[in-house]
């Protein structure tokens, strides 16, 4: 009963995103295989998943392609009614199907002017009439979302539901992009940068992954604005305090200095993830904690 999960670059693969929340963010796992944006095109590596051209593609346990990431999230609450992917509540769950629709259709000027990029913030960005309003329209349902659903939590239609999943590299772009929102909105965004499953794969994308030009924008760069990462360095040389990595549990062979612990992973890529944001990792704090 595997699932294999198909995802493109952490950085720039905005789709990829949501698909990994719609596991993450819901207590599912799935074998992680990465498409490689600077290889052969992605249909071509995609071939053996047939039809699938794009990513994420999610291949079943029972043999099912699927690379439609709202057919994704359909899909796994079908198969996963107790996840929790979609609100309870009848009205609370259509409302957030209506956004996640939305998102999967619509905002195509913020998509073009504002690709998802997680490795660099600008500023100073020009808002041009069509951007602008995909803002405003932005602010409309997400303030209908909560006040419609009641929602006393961070999120749009109450617990964290795959309509917040859609939305997280919106907010990864207002952000990212420096733009301007009502405060309400502005909250919303905020929450989506301190999610711990936000914030893991953010540092997913510090940690593997190229710099590919044609996502780079012509504006001043400025601090990624999310939660501030505890002090940490790879290290060439040192005695390690764990014997194993602690995500996977083999013998550790790369050093990082995390808040002045010096901890060991099996690889560069954990390693690296480690450090780009340790506090997202429950299993690097659990050792810090110790």
């Amino acid at each position: 009963m595997t699932y294999h999960l198909y995802l493109g670059d952490p950085g720039y693969s905005s789709w990829s995103l949501r698909g990994w929340l719609l596991f993450e963010r819901f207590g599912l796992t799935a074998d992680l295989h990465w498409v490689d944006f600077l290889s052969d095109s992605v249909a071509a590596q995609l071939a053996p998943l047939a039809p699938a051209r794009t990513v994420p593609t999610l291949r079943l346990p029972d043999g099912a392609i699927v690379s439609e990431s709202l057919a994704i999230a359909e899909e796994l609450a079908t198969r996963n009614p107790g996840a929790g992917h979609w609100p309870a509540d009848p009205a609370a769950r259509a409302t957030a199907r209506n956004l996640a629709a939305e998102m999967h259709a619509g905002f195509t000027t913020l998509r073009s002017d504002c690709p998802m990029n997680l490795r660099t913030a600008y500023r100073d960005v020009p808002l041009s009439a069509d951007l602008e309003a995909d803002l405003r329209r932005l602010e409309q349902i997400w303030a209908h979302a909560r006040a419609t659903t009641g929602s006393d939590t961070p999120w749009l239609c109450g617990a964290y539901s795959a309509a917040d999943a859609f939305f997280a590299p919106v907010a990864a772009r207002v952000a990212g992009y420096g733009l301007d929102i009502f405060p309400e909105a502005r909250a919303y965004v905020a929450a989506h940068l301190a999610d711990p499953a936000f914030r893991r794969w953010r540092a997913l994308a510090m940690a593997r992954g190229n710099r590919l030009p044609w996502y780079d924008r012509d504006y001043p760069q400025t601090d990624w604005p999310g939660p501030t990462p505890l002090p940490a360095r790879a290290l060439q040389d040192g005695t390690a305090e764990n014997d194993v990595c602690p995500f996977s549990g083999k013998p550790v062979s790369d050093l990082a200095e995390i808040d002045g612990h010096c901890i060991g992973f099996c690889n560069p890529i954990c390693r690296d993830k480690a450090v780009a944001d340790a506090a997202a990792w429950p299993q690097v704090m659990a050792l810090l904690g110790s």
